[in-house]
Formats: C-alpha cells, sequence, structure tokens
C-alpha cells in the first residue's frame, strides 16, 4: 500500500498531529527542490526549524526507476547512529513515521551553500574534502568493530535497486567488453560486508557552512557493505566535475580535493582497496549512460567523461587516485 504523499497543503495539519509542533502554532512551510527520492519541507516554527522528508516509491528521474519507500526507516536509524559518531557533521533525528515513510531531522543553517554547486561554480575547497575524508573513514572504522550494528544494517534489496543495478548493472549491456570487470566489482561490494557504508556519498548531499565545515545528509541507503563504496561515489563525483570545468587551475583545485580526501581517509582508518580507482570509473561512467545523468555535462562533457572511464576500466591494473586525476 502507498502512503498519501504529504504536500505545502496538508504538511501542517500533519506535523502538529504527530505532535511536533503545538496546535497553536503558524508553522511556516516551505517546499525544497533538487531531490529526485523525496518529498522535501522546511517546516519552522515556535523557534524550531525542521526538514521533513517522505520517500517516493518512484524516483523523480526519465527512465523508471523504483525504489522501496521504506529505506525512510534505514535513514532514520543511520542518522541515530552516524550523529552519535560525528555530532558536528550530521543532523539529529526528530522523528520517524514508519507507516508513512516520513523523516524528520534538524534543518542545517539556510545560509549553508551545497557543496555541488560550489564545485560547479569554481569554488573548491580540499578542507571541506579533508573534513570528509576524516568522518567517513571515522564511521567505517567505529561500525567495522560492531558486529551488532552492521548485523542490523545487512540490507541487500535497496542497495540492489538503487546502487548496483543503476551504477553497475546497467551498464553491461551498453559496454559489453567491460561487463566481466563491472561483475568482478559487484561481487566485491556484495562480498566485502566490513563497514555501515552511507551509500550516497556525494557533494549534492553535502552542505558547507559559512566556517567551511561539511555538513552531510541523505542517509537512505545506508547499509553494511564495501566501504570502497563510499570513497568511488565521492570521487567518481569528482571526475565527472574535472571533466566539466573548462580552467586548468579548477580541474587541479579537484585533484587535490580527491587526494586530500583520501589522504584523511587513511589516517582516520586505512588505506582503501586497489580496486577503488576502476569502481569510481564505473561510477562516473553512470553518470553519463546509466538511468541518472549529470545534468551539468553537455554532450563533449559526456564523451570525455566516458572515453576517460573506459580507458580506466580497460586498464589490467586500476591506476592510482593520483593517477587518475593528476594526469587526465
Amino acid at each position: 500500500m502507498t502512503a498519501e504523499l504529504l504536500d505545502e497543503n496538508s504538511v501542517t495539519a500533519y506535523v502538529i498531529e504527530q505532535g511536533l509542533f503545538s496546535s497553536s502554532s503558524k508553522v511556516d512551510v516551505q517546499l525544497l527542490t533538487g531531490g529526485v527520492s523525496n518529498v522535501v519541507i522546511a517546516l519552522c516554527a515556535e523557534g524550531k526549524e525542521y526538514v521533513l522528508k517522505q520517500a517516493l516509491p518512484q524516483l523523480r528521474v526519465k527512465s523508471t526507476w523504483l525504489a522501496d519507500p521504506r529505506r525512510a526507516i534505514v535513514e532514520a536509524r543511520a542518522l541515530d547512529v552516524l550523529h552519535a559518531i560525528t555530532p558536528e557533521r550530521v543532523p539529529r533525528l526528530r522523528y520517524l513515521d514508519p507507516d508513512r515513510f516520513v523523516v524528520v531531522l534538524d534543518r542545517a543553517d539556510s545560509r549553508c551553500t551545497n557543496w555541488k554547486e560550489d564545485l560547479l561554480s569554481g569554488k573548491i575547497s580540499a578542507d571541506v574534502a579533508h573534513q570528509l575524508g576524516e568522518t567517513v573513514g571515522s564511521w567505517h572504522k567505529s561500525s567495522s568493530t560492531n558486529p551488532e550494528l552492521l548485523n542490523e544494517f545487512i540490507e541487500d534489496e535497496l542497495f540492489e535497486q538503487l546502487r548496483i543495478n543503476p551504477f553497475y548493472r546497467s551498464l553491461a549491456p551498453i559496454h559489453t567488453d567491460i561487463a566481466p570487470l563491472l561483475q568482478k566489482l559487484i561481487d566485491e561490494l556484495e562480498g566485502n560486508r566490513t563497514s555501515l557504508v552511507h551509500g550516497d556519498f556525494s557533494p549534492k548531499n553535502i552542505l558547507v557552512t559559512h566556517e567551511n565545515h561539511a555538513i552531510v545528509l541523505d542517509f537512505e541507503v545506508a547499509h553494511t557493505g564495501n566501504p570502497v563504496f563510499d570513497l568511488a561515489f565521492l570521487l567518481g563525483h569528482f571526475l565527472c566535475k574535472q571533466e566539466h570545468l573548462d580552467n586548468d587551475r579548477d580541474r587541479n583545485c579537484l585533484a587535490l580535493c580527491a587526494s586530500s580526501f583520501i589522504s584523511a581517509y587513511q589516517n582516520s582508518y586505512h588505506s582503501p582497496d586497489p580496486s577503488l580507482a576502476w569502481h569510481l570509473a564505473t561510477i562516473a561512467l553512470a553518470r553519463v549512460d546509466g538511468v541518472s545523468p549529470a545534468g551539468y555535462l553537455d554532450w563533449q562533457g559526456q564523451n570525455r567523461v566516458r572515453e576517460r572511464c573506459l580507458r580506466i576500466l580497460r586498464l589490467q591494473n586500476p591506476p592510482s587516485i593520483r593517477e587518475v586525476f593528476f594526469q587526465s
């Protein structure tokens, strides 16, 4: 049964009924845009600022992309766990409605910028990348020694729907020569379940405060899995943005971000899997030939990403991160 979706007209009565605000409150409501997988509404009253998210059963992309809305329940639990590890990086969970797949969390300062938009505009901070390497490293390290937590987040279907199918399997019929390698990479992801993985560690899910501090959002694909995926997901976006930016200075700054991110991760946890470059190239290739293409890439940029990723994926051995980003 599909839950009724909330909107600007129905949300006030809903949040008052759930006890988030008093019945006499005049709630300021703002419909937020930019996501493809949720209804997202900002709420403000009584000195409190929240964001309400309700999971959609079908994502807003051109291709048909169905996803189980129970991912909202996964996100709520992940928010609790990861806020406890890095409270300065993860918003606090305020409410979960498991029947209507609604999550309510604290809203970040409205003056925050979105890191994706910062990167695309040439505002590129290696310090933010360093913070993120430390953050995801602390998540992976802390969770790797907690078998009860890992057991709680074992998840096959959601990760398959939202990541394996669109970012790996969808490429095999298009690029048949690398299909065996794609299957090998899938086997790595499914066979090495050692940490709590964010699953959507992308610049679009990162806010940056005026003090240049990173805040991470969107935990609905969190699962027990292979830590390499979080690293590859962020770095795959870096590769795409390198091919979008049109000057050497910005491209080099993104390369420095990649290096800073991995260095901080290694210092916080350990060295990533040798296959990291193949995973990030797969994810970047999927942003061109998968079900959710990067809207900021023109056709020339798409061709450059495709050629660069296929070149990496056709190598006998995966290159280092420095070779990927500094010799492009």
